[in-house]
């Protein structure tokens, strides 16, 4: 069976109520598809909202399958009426089914299936198919302005998180038990799961700078690092601070003010039209003219919505291009072993003129 492989480009501004499928068939019309296979969760939720856990979605030229099974039917009927439910237990057989009656010629499935699910609808499957990388993803890094109100509430609610932790956390306190404080804190004011394993990093652990949180008990004179994100109506927030259980020496103070000037710096640079191999390389160059350029081991950020990491990217190696309804994180860190680990987070919404922080709370050294 004959297979194909298509790029994608897409420019525009903030979606402000516009069709998600519409879109999508806008991209097919591009790539010369009539049918979209789409079997990712987050893809299925975004065009449909559907969300149950189990099913697919098959996108044609005119119409809109949602295939699942009867434990969801009356929630299909009651939440998703535009969309043509099909009760089966069989997915890609009735997806392949419909592709034949509707004589379509070629579908795009997402290169992200199983091996075993791609052999099926290459076997069974009437019309060309094609590979397609990350085109709904796309999509949904440009957030329009549901998604950017629930973002922001998402942030709202962490920086009552961050308050709650600068107001609670004390030596004798595991780091395990911070985070657990932490995580029914965000939810009991409104939030729905964490979209990672809370980082909750004491000491010399701050080097780390994924350290999850243990057993160990913070003591006077621990720095802290603290990195969280929440979901709120399905979109989540992601933030870092670092603050310190009493006093700390002027060195991880004089640290601490090169990483914020890091920070501040590249969320300055932020517009649309700049890379993220740009602004990477704005906070990146003034931390190793400090001298830290080797303690500075990760990227500078990414972009979030429905998943703690999406598009755009915002690294050395990466040249997506800022535009307006793109969310990103802004986060350098300097981790030098045997002296401190630092790092601050901001989520960050490009606008048409510039940008928009929305995790606007306090970021300055503190010692509590």
């Amino acid at each position: 069976m004959l297979v194909f492989f298509y790029s994608f480009s897409m420019v525009g501004g903030i979606l402000m109520n516009s069709s998600r499928v519409e879109n999508l068939r806008a991209e097919m019309v591009k790539m010369s598809i009539d049918s979209f296979l789409i079997t990712d969760p987050l893809n299925i939720y975004y065009l449909s909202g559907f969300t149950g856990d189990d099913g697919l979605l098959l996108v044609t030229e005119n119409n809109q399958y949602l295939i699942t099974d009867s434990r969801f039917e009356q929630q299909v009927k009651a939440n998703h009426p535009d969309w043509n439910f099909c009760n089966t237990r069989n997915y890609l057989k009735t997806a392949c089914d419909i592709v034949t009656k509707e004589h379509l010629s070629a579908m795009a499935f997402e290169d992200t299936i199983s091996y075993q699910n791609y052999d099926y609808i290459d076997e069974n499957a009437s019309s060309d198919i094609v590979p397609v990388s990350a085109i709904i993803e796309k999509l949904r890094a440009l957030k329009d302005y549901d998604e950017i109100k629930e973002i922001r509430k998402s942030c709202q609610i962490a920086g009552k998180g961050y308050e709650f932790m600068l107001e609670t956390a004390h030596a004798g306190q595991s780091e395990l038990e911070l985070s657990n404080e932490l995580d029914y804190f965000m939810k009991k004011n409104g939030t729905e799961e964490k979209s990672f394993e809370t980082i909750v990093a004491s000491g010399d652990r701050t080097t780390w700078p994924h350290g999850t949180a243990t057993h160990k008990l913070l003591a006077d004179g621990d720095l802290i690092t603290v990195d969280f994100g929440y979901y709120y109506n399905h979109y989540t927030s992601d933030v870092t601070r670092t603050f310190s259980l009493g006093q700390q020496s002027q060195v991880v103070k004089d640290l601490y003010q090169v990483v914020l000037e890091a920070q501040l710096r590249t969320i300055e640079a932020i517009k649309p039209g700049i890379s993220g191999k740009e602004l990477d390389e704005i906070g990146r160059s003034f931390i190793e003219k400090k001298g830290y350029g080797e303690y500075f081991n990760h990227g500078m950020g990414h972009g979030i919505g429905l998943d703690i990491h999406e598009l755009p990217n915002v690294g050395s190696r990466y040249l997506d291009i800022m535009e307006p309804g793109h969310i990103v994180t802004i986060e350098p860190g300097i981790y030098i072993p045997g002296t401190a680990g630092i790092r601050i987070e901001d989520d960050v919404l490009v606008t048409k003129n510039g940008f928009e922080v929305l995790t606007n709370f306090s970021k300055e050294y503190q010692e509590i």
